[in-house]
């Protein structure tokens, strides 16, 4: 089955929700979903027998680093509208299909419900994401630093595209 055509399927389910999909990378394109329905959106891909996405293969956060300067009353510069993005790349082994998702939130406020009830493989893919982009799954059942160490500085994620890396950790060096 296309994506094309899995996305009727979800239109026809979902008359009142928004999807789009987003072409832009060279290889591959995602179905854009809005993260407040991403877990209905998700177990419906899951249990519906025309579709049976049984397997979430990966999960993975990315910086968008889509920042815009805008100038303030003062004239000041700001950066206004960046946003941070989950990837999903489901796949139905049942039936050979596969399809991926993209949720993406405002990185003031990186808020997706987790997915971790519905692919049990998305409890430490979160946990990574979270851990390096600090994307914040709603109600996973422990969602703790994974990669980096337990006290590493709250608000500090390695892998977003403004990350500085600390002069000291722990009073040693960095880098050593």
């Amino acid at each position: 089955m296309s994506a094309e055509e899995i996305l009727e399927i979800l239109k026809n389910k979902f008359p009142n929700f928004s999807f789009s999909f987003d072409n832009s990378l060279p290889l591959e394109s995602f179905l854009n979903v809005d993260a407040l329905q991403l877990p209905e959106v998700c177990t419906f891909l899951r249990d519906d027998e025309k579709l049976q996405f049984d397997n979430l293969m990966n999960l993975s956060g990315v910086d968008d680093n889509n920042a815009k300067k805008e100038k303030d009353e003062n004239g000041n510069e700001k950066l206004v509208g960046r946003t941070l993005s989950v990837y999903y790349h489901l796949e139905s082994m049942k039936l050979n299909h596969k399809l991926n998702l993209k949720v993406s939130v405002a990185i003031e406020n990186p808020e997706v419900e987790s997915v971790e009830s519905i692919w049990k493989s998305a409890d430490w893919h979160e946990r990574e994401a979270f851990d390096m982009f600090g994307i914040k799954f709603l109600n996973h059942p422990n969602l703790i630093r994974i990669l980096m160490p337990y006290d590493w500085e709250d608000g500090s994620y390695p892998l977003r595209k403004d990350f500085e890396t600390p002069e000291f950790y722990n009073g040693m060096k960095i880098p050593y």
